[in-house]
């Protein structure tokens, strides 16, 4: 039997004119309207059939709209016995869930449609006021984690990134330790994953290395920890770069996974930064820091990200279930799945069994 719905699950989610100010891209040679595209990110899963249940989460793009990220809606099919779209517990981030009970084939397949812009913040006349406050909902920003304790060893550090550079305003401060993890982190190719981001544990080791949950969440903790709102949001790339190959995937993306960092300005918004980007090219491309593509995306990637991505959530320390063997994740980027009582390995898309797709929409009309 097979069963097919659909869903869009609309948050609201307020656009400042000031995070999208300027009609030129820094993604290109000349100055043009930022790009706009829209995509369809298909998950395929065929799970094993042993035992007697099997359980599947999977991470959807954000329905919380923005200026450069919009949900036309997901739906699914497959045989699941039991199958929703829901929210991951305690948040307003959307995620599917499926079940199956008894033996047998145990597949679905679960499609979103987003439309995605360049995104470009223009802080090269921005001042920052006094009078400005930060909202609460932005306030929890400022919190630690398990993972991103802003005590310790991490407040000692991010005190001592912003009085080396005398940085007393929060953008300033937000620059002097995205500069830090540029010039100290490394990508590491031999991190499973995406890493985990323990910042405590790469700091006290001093080994900075890593991929982007660890690099990007030393960016996050430390700003937070100079008292600088400051959140990661976990997603994954759906398309090719534009000016950097190494920084894009189309098609098969099942292991294309990325997360990126924003920090907040009172007046203005969330800022797009990606540190861990900027040490990927250097990695991938066999660079010095200094070499100008480098220090060229090292200065784009404050204050812009080039949206061949789409964001999932920006949550930390998550529980899915409670009645789950999954206990508690970092984050939640990956599809995650138990079967017979068994975890699957959700970075081996294919033993788990998982397709990741993506392909890009022609034309005005959405065809699921």
């Amino acid at each position: 039997m097979k069963r097919r719905d659909f869903i869009k699950l609309a948050g609201v989610g307020g656009v400042s004119a000031a995070l999208f100010p300027i009609s030129s891209s820094v993604f290109g040679q000349q100055a043009v309207r930022p790009r706009s595209r829209s995509y369809r990110l298909t998950y395929k899963v065929d799970l094993p059939n042993e035992g007697k249940k099997a359980r599947l989460w999977l991470p959807l793009p954000d329905t919380n709209d923005t200026a450069h990220q919009f949900s036309q809606g997901s739906v699914w099919s497959g045989n699941a016995d039991i199958a929703r779209f829901d929210n991951i517990p305690g948040t307003t981030s959307p995620m599917f869930y499926a079940e199956w009970r008894g033996t047998g084939p145990r597949n679905v397949s679960v499609s979103s449609v987003i439309k995605t812009t360049d995104r470009v913040v223009d802080l090269r006349h921005y001042t920052e006021s006094g009078t400005a406050s930060v909202p609460a909902e932005v306030k929890r920003y400022l919190q630690p984690t398990k993972h991103i304790p802003l005590d310790g060893i991490v407040r000692k550090t991010a005190l001592s990134i912003v009085k080396e550079a005398n940085a007393q305003t929060p953008l300033k401060k937000a620059q002097a330790v995205y500069d830090w993890v540029v010039e100290n982190s490394y990508r590491d190719p031999a991190t499973r994953g995406c890493g985990r981001g323990d910042i405590k544990s790469m700091l006290e080791s001093g080994n900075l290395g890593g991929k982007c949950a660890d690099l990007n969440a030393l960016f996050v903790g430390l700003t937070r920890a100079a008292g600088v709102p400051a959140r990661d949001n976990y997603g994954i790339r759906i398309d090719e770069s534009a000016t950097h190959k190494t920084l894009g995937q189309s098609g098969d993306v099942s292991t294309a996974q990325h997360c990126r960092p924003e920090f907040y300005l009172a007046g203005l918004g969330w800022v797009p930064v990606d540190p861990a980007d900027v040490r990927q090219l250097a990695l991938d491309e066999d660079l010095p820091i200094t070499n100008p593509r480098v220090a060229a995306l090292r200065e784009k990637l404050f204050g812009a990200w080039e949206m061949n991505w789409v964001a999932f959530n920006h949550g930390r320390d998550i529980t899915l279930a409670k009645d789950s063997i999954l206990g508690e994740l970092p984050f939640f980027m990956y599809p995650q799945a138990e079967v017979a009582g068994h975890l699957q390995d959700s970075l081996e898309p294919a033993a788990f069994v998982y397709k990741i797709v993506s392909s890009e929409l022609v034309g005005t009309g959405v065809k699921f």
